[in-house]
């Protein structure tokens, strides 16, 4: 495992640099880094999946300005963007939740009312999908791909580790906020970077399986936690600072 430990480090050393985020190897933190806006950054999270190339020309075509704008405008000014499974109805919606819940509280204090108890981050994202459920009651299934469903308990109450997704744009959304490095937002400044879970993707998953990290051959939550679990044998205080590094690893084919 030192050996690994060694790989990661020296990956993080050399990701840790905007250089990383560029035309030619796009991310959708460079448009959450520009506007530097809490729920912009969430709207950049929710629209993360796909090809790196699209979602960072999609989300370079919206207008954020439009969530200080009446709902009128934004349906009129949204009516002819789409994205992948997203209708133009379904991003109109997305951006009037968001500019509703915008208008009521900051993200991170509703994080909080679910995080805050026991310092769980899964408890902080299921709060957010409620509220933003609450504010705007809009069903399809593009919407609910893109906002995602709050995660299944069992029945004592506690978040199941099997049988739910890996969550891993809003994971993603959490490392922008609470990290606070070159690449990093760090806007969040009452949540802990130990709490954080991996925001497991395919190239992190079958990278995490290649170095040994995880075992098991299930891509969800449990396996989530789990390669999180074993980053913290090697940075117990911020495990998920290797993120980056194994998303390149895998994305580069360097093992």
């Amino acid at each position: 495992m030192e050996n690994i430990k060694q790989l990661l480090d020296k990956e993080v050393k050399k990701r840790n640099s905007l250089n990383e985020l560029t035309k030619e190897t796009p991310d959708p933190l460079m448009i959450a880094q520009k506007n530097n806006d809490e729920y912009i950054a969430l709207i950049c999270a929710l629209f993360s999946y796909g090809n790196a190339h699209q979602i960072v020309k999609f989300l370079s075509s919206l207008d954020f300005n439009l969530l200080e704008e009446s709902e009128e405008c934004i349906e009129k000014e949204l009516s002819n963007h789409y994205y992948r499974f997203q209708k133009s109805s379904d991003v109109i919606a997305l951006f009037i939740a968001i500019k509703r819940l915008k208008a009521q509280d900051s993200l991170e204090n509703i994080f909080r009312k679910g995080y805050d108890k026991n310092h769980d981050v899964l408890e902080g994202i299921s709060k957010i999908i409620q509220n933003v459920e609450e504010v705007y009651a809009y069903n399809s299934e593009g919407y609910k791909f893109l906002v995602g469903t709050s995660p299944k308990r069992d029945k004592t109450g506690h978040i199941k580790q099997i049988g739910n997704s890996c969550y891993k744009r809003y994971n993603m959304f959490l490392r922008w906020m609470v990290r606070d490095d070159n690449l990093d937002m760090g806007l969040w400044k009452n949540v802990d970077k130990k709490d954080l879970i991996l925001p497991l993707d395919t190239h992190t998953f079958k990278v995490s399986l290649k170095l040994g990290l995880l075992k098991r051959k299930t891509y969800d939550l449990k396996s989530a936690i789990l390669i999180t679990e074993a980053l913290k044998k090697f940075n117990n205080e911020d495990p998920i600072i290797y993120d980056f590094a194994l998303y390149r690893i895998g994305q580069e084919k360097i093992v």
